[in-house]
């Protein structure tokens, strides 16, 4: 009798020299299980509609023009050149056909496979507030991260050129959320508007611009301690963010917002860090459970019930804390490298006849900025680090898992220079970004 697999109760795939497996997103999620899959007796399709790995967590340092986007991308080809068994294949999947096994390309095109991972990711979540998506800059992507810089330095120049358009040149940012992105957010945005009436000469009144930090909860950095959320608070005050908590965005507009209370806010742009969903994703098509904010129910070792030869990774998918425990684990970059590259063994276990093992997530803390020489850090075993020790363990964490030499050292030397001469970054308008990035 061939063995079973000890999630699904179904048989464990037999031994097939040469399985297709089909990986689709190239984020943190599905690079750790291409290589987990690197050198291994299988062909792996990588498919991505963009050719580069994008490091999510310095998206808000290009945005506000303190690292350049080719410091924070690698392209995909160049990360798997030396591997045969994995190929890249540039295209957007738009649907899965999982009784067939087959996926299909907006080209049309389709790949057959004998086991697919989706790590797909997630999108913006605007809550069904009216105007959220039509009038906010959200932060999830490097096009999303370019476009908020051009509107950000481009109304900075505007102020400039005509400050009785801004409030005799005061403009008003607002950022909706106070987890990590909008904390980091808020805190480089003062920074920039530091260095832009410094260094840049901007006509700008420093004194009465403001980046104003709004979140519905009544604390910064849910899922951090109590105390670090304090800390970030106080700091961001000092550093003069205004933050105020316990406030709901009922509106949005091309001017402003609209708080819950009726209070009205101009803002020369708004910035929205309030959350993610997994709807509207090509995970969310596929015909299985799905959980709150729309993430795939998955089995203890990611795969999907009845049907062990998919799984679903990173922030597309419910990925449990442990076996049979209490869940889903956060949508955090860690969760994404792991169960990815727990995803990619399990494929290679099924390939090579045995069962399959449940995942078992690793916690390695969190970590957030707050502005220059200025961090906090939740790390596991109760240590917690802030301060300049929090932004330093911050740095070095980030440097070693930023793909490529190139990137790590330009990233590395850009920071220290920051740190010494604070001169701000590559404060460049791009004219010809496409809005369908």
């Amino acid at each position: 009798m061939p063995p079973t697999d000890p999630v699904s109760g179904s048989p464990a795939t037999p031994a097939t020299p040469g399985a297709r497996v089909v990986v689709i997103g190239c984020g943190f999620a599905g690079l750790a299980a291409a290589r987990q899959l690197a050198d291994t007796p299988v062909q792996v399709t990588l498919i991505d509609r963009h050719n580069f790995h994008t490091f999510l967590p310095f998206l808000y340092q290009v945005a506000t023009a303190g690292l350049d986007p080719a410091d924070v991308a690698y392209p995909v080809r160049s990360i798997f050149r030396r591997l045969h068994n994995v190929v890249f294949r540039h295209g957007r999947v738009t649907s899965v056909d999982i009784e067939s096994r087959r996926v299909t390309l907006a080209d049309s095109s389709t790949i057959d496979y004998d086991h697919l991972i989706v790590g797909t990711g997630a999108a913006s979540e605007f809550f069904g507030i009216a105007g959220a998506a039509e009038h906010t800059r959200p932060l999830y992507t490097l096009g999303d991260a370019r476009r908020l810089r051009n509107d950000v330095l481009s109304t900075l120049e505007a102020a400039d050129a005509h400050p009785e358009n801004y409030d005799d040149g005061a403009p008003t940012f607002v950022v909706v959320g106070g987890g990590a992105t909008g904390v980091e957010t808020a805190g480089a945005l003062m920074e920039l508007l530091d260095v832009s009436v410094r260094q840049d000469r901007l006509r700008i009144d420093p004194q009465r611009t403001r980046v104003i930090l709004l979140d519905g909860a009544d604390r910064l950095l849910a899922g951090f301690k109590e105390a670090l959320g304090r800390y970030a608070l106080e700091t961001l005050r000092s550093r003069g963010v205004v933050v105020r908590l316990g406030e709901l965005v009922e509106e949005v507009t091309p001017t402003g917002v609209r708080l819950a209370g009726g209070e009205w806010i101009d803002a020369a742009a708004v910035v929205w860090a309030g959350g993610v969903t997994v709807d509207g994703t090509l995970a969310a098509s596929l015909p299985v459970a799905h959980g709150r904010d729309g993430r795939v129910a998955v089995q203890d070792d990611l795969s999907l019930i009845g049907h062990p030869e998919v799984s679903v990774v990173g922030d597309a998918a419910a990925v449990p804390l442990a076996p049979g425990g209490a869940g889903p684990c956060p949508q955090l970059a860690q969760v994404a490298i792991q169960s990815g590259a727990h995803a990619g063994r399990q494929v290679l276990r099924r390939v090579a006849g045995k069962s399959t093992v449940p995942f078992t997530y690793k916690d390695k803390g969190m970590m957030a900025t707050i502005g220059r020489r200025s961090a906090v850090a939740q790390l596991p075993r109760g240590l917690v680090l802030r301060g300049t020790l929090g932004w330093l363990a911050w740095l070095g964490l980030h440097i070693v898992y930023l793909i490529g030499f190139r990137n790590r050292l330009i990233v590395l030397v850009n920071w220290w220079w920051r740190y010494l001469n604070w001169p701000g970054g590559p404060r460049l308008i791009d004219a010809d970004v496409d809005a369908s990035q």
